[in-house]
C-alpha cells in the first residue's frame, strides 16, 4: 500500500449510536449529566433534535481511534487533537474518515473527522506510527 499525502484512510462506520452505550459510559466516566440518558430533557433543550440523547465526546473520539487502529494497527496513535463543533446523537449513523496530510519518516500526519450524512460532527488531526503500513 502506497501511503502519501492525499491518501484516504479506509472509513469506519458505527451503524447506530446506542443509548445503552451512552448510559454505560456515563457510569464509567462518573458523568452525572442527564443529557446522555434522558431523552425528554434533551427534547426540552434548544437543540431541536427530538427525543434523542447526546453521545459523550470520548465515545465519538473512540470511533476515529477505531478507524486508525483498523488501518495502522493497535497502538498506532501517537498524538490526537480533536474539536467538537457539533453533537453526536443516539441512533445516529456516523462514519469516521481520514486523509493523510504528510508522511515524515515513520510517522503519518492525518486529518480525521466523524460525520453524519456528510456533516462533520467532530474534527481533528492525528499522528500515527506507520511501522505496520509503510
Amino acid at each position: 500500500m502506497k501511503v502519501e499525502a492525499g491518501f484516504e484512510i479506509p472509513s469506519w462506520e458505527m451503524p447506530s449510536v446506542e443509548r445503552s452505550r451512552m448510559r454505560t459510559m456515563a457510569a464509567i466516566l462518573r458523568d452525572p449529566n442527564p443529557v446522555h440518558w434522558d431523552a425528554d430533557l434533551v427534547d426540552s433543550l434548544p437543540f431541536e433534535v427530538g427525543k434523542k440523547t447526546i453521545n459523550q465526546g470520548p465515545l465519538g473520539l473512540s470511533y476515529m481511534v477505531n478507524m486508525l487502529h483498523e488501518w495502522a494497527g493497535p497502538g498506532c496513535v501517537k498524538r490526537i487533537f480533536m474539536t467538537f463543533p457539533h453533537i453526536v446523537l443516539s441512533e445516529d449513523r456516523v462514519v469516521a474518515k481520514g486523509l493523510v496530510t504528510e508522511v515524515k519518516g515513520s510517522s503519518i500526519e492525518c486529518d480525521i473527522w466523524l460525520e453524519r450524512d456528510g456533516v462533520r460532527l467532530l474534527e481533528g488531526n492525528a499522528t500515527v506510527g506507520a511501522d505496520q503500513i509503510l
